[in-house]
């Protein structure tokens, strides 16, 4: 089976993600993709009927708090020592000209 990872999409995806690769990098990469394609193709004939899914490999549970409205918190408690502000937002000096 050919690999669907050739030049043209190994160059097509490094101008998508702003790489620059040389000859050297070009080709060790496309080896490099088309091997781990390859490995993804050989675990396509694994039965893995009645297989239950995990996720993560552990049964800790999140511990992350439900999303709710606060009141009483202390936003905007320093914009106070802020020298300018403008329409509700702070205002900073041009870091660029």
């Amino acid at each position: 089976m050919a690999s669907p990872i050739n030049k043209k999409e190994l160059r097509h995806l490094a101008e998508l993600s702003r790489f620059n690769l040389e000859g050297r990098e070009e080709e060790k990469l496309l080896k490099d993709l088309q091997e781990i394609v390859a490995f993804f193709e050989e675990l396509k004939i694994l039965n893995t009927e009645g297989v239950e899914p995990m996720t993560g490999g552990t049964t800790l549970k999140n511990i992350w708090r439900d999303d709710e409205e606060r009141k009483d918190t202390n936003i905007g408690a320093g914009s106070g020592n802020f020298p300018e502000e403008e329409k509700g937002f702070l205002r900073v000096p041009p870091v660029f000209e």
